[in-house]
């Protein structure tokens, strides 16, 4: 399973370097509903297509970025006043007598006041680090579709429902960001051979039981715990991660287009890491076909996935 991705999100780039049209309504879109109160993630780095508009489009997402971010900002603020607040009442109640309730109040709003501050600080920072183009579950990212015979570059939600589904799948199927490649003839029959994308990222993450990363047992009364390893590929290159979505409605609800990425048995080294599924990437020469697969027939759509890339991934325990 790809529990989170580093997208690429660079949509002028993107369109170049794949000949694809940008669907810049989609974004002003998505922020607008966003800056309104919807609860929509995105990363740092799709929001920086934004920090010089040249177009009214571009200049209308901006504006909505920033009502966003001043409405965050103001937030967090009073939400770090308010904790010190807590902490100053409770260190007047420890003066005059000892009692937990006091002692927990310091020690929780001492955290949460600091939690609010370092957001805030993040808020400011500009320097872009790699957390910037990560994507989690839930999150809003660009990839590649066709329409009428375009590749159109569209922002959707990593996590798909398919249309039909009650709104609340993801919270009793929270595993649908991806597709088993086993399952595509099921689960995901009504968009596997209809409704194709790609996602372009640079490298992606995984949850790896420790002792399974170890190579061995439990111990008697051990707890597993869980590692982050970042895969990277070598020599390093884009990926085109081979991924399903779909439009979904529904009477008095928002309207959502979502993917999954399809993930199939893993490679080497990542099976001795201790994981289980290894994203599809695959090759480029296939990419306007993948895109508009209602022509193609199974056997060719299983070509397709089977005679993908196979980068060399190296490993690290992410920070």
């Amino acid at each position: 399973m790809c529990f989170s991705a580093r997208v690429r999100q660079n949509l002028k780039h993107l369109s170049r370097r794949y000949e694809a049209e940008v669907d810049w309504a989609a974004f002003e879109e998505l922020y607008r509903r966003r800056a309104e109160g919807e609860d929509i993630r995105a990363s740092r780095d799709l929001q920086r297509n934004f920090q010089h508009p040249e177009t009214d489009v571009e200049r209308r997402t901006a504006a909505y970025i920033g009502q966003y971010l001043k409405a965050k900002r103001d937030e967090w603020e009073q939400e770090v006043f308010a904790q010190r607040r807590r902490v100053a009442e409770a260190e007047e109640s420890l003066a005059k007598r000892e009692t937990k309730k006091a002692r927990e109040d310091i020690r929780i709003g001492t955290k949460k006041a600091q939690d609010y501050l370092d957001r805030l600080a993040d808020l400011r920072r500009i320097e872009p680090n790699n957390e910037d183009a990560r994507i989690f579950p839930l999150s809003f990212a660009p990839v590649l579709i066709a329409e009428e015979g375009r590749i159109v570059i569209k922002p959707m939600r990593y996590t798909c429902r398919l249309s039909g589904k009650p709104a609340d799948v993801e919270k009793r199927f929270p595993g649908i960001y991806n597709a088993r490649r086993d399952s595509l003839d099921e689960y995901w029959r009504a968009v596997y051979g209809r409704s194709h994308a790609v996602m372009v990222i640079s490298g992606f993450y995984e949850n790896v039981p420790e002792h399974m990363y170890q190579h061995r047992e439990l111990a008697p009364d051990e707890k597993e715990k869980n590692l982050v390893l970042e895969f990277d590929p070598k020599p390093e290159r884009d990926m085109l991660v081979a991924c399903l979505w779909d439009h979904w409605t529904q009477p008095g609800k928002p309207s959502l287009d979502s993917f999954a990425a399809i993930t199939d048995e893993p490679t080497p080294e990542v099976a001795a890491t201790g994981h289980q599924r290894t994203i599809i990437t695959i090759q480029e020469q296939y990419l306007s076909e993948w895109l508009s697969p209602l022509a193609l027939s199974k056997q060719r759509l299983e070509h397709i996935l089977s005679d993908k890339e196979l980068p060399h991934y190296v490993h690290q325990i992410a920070a």
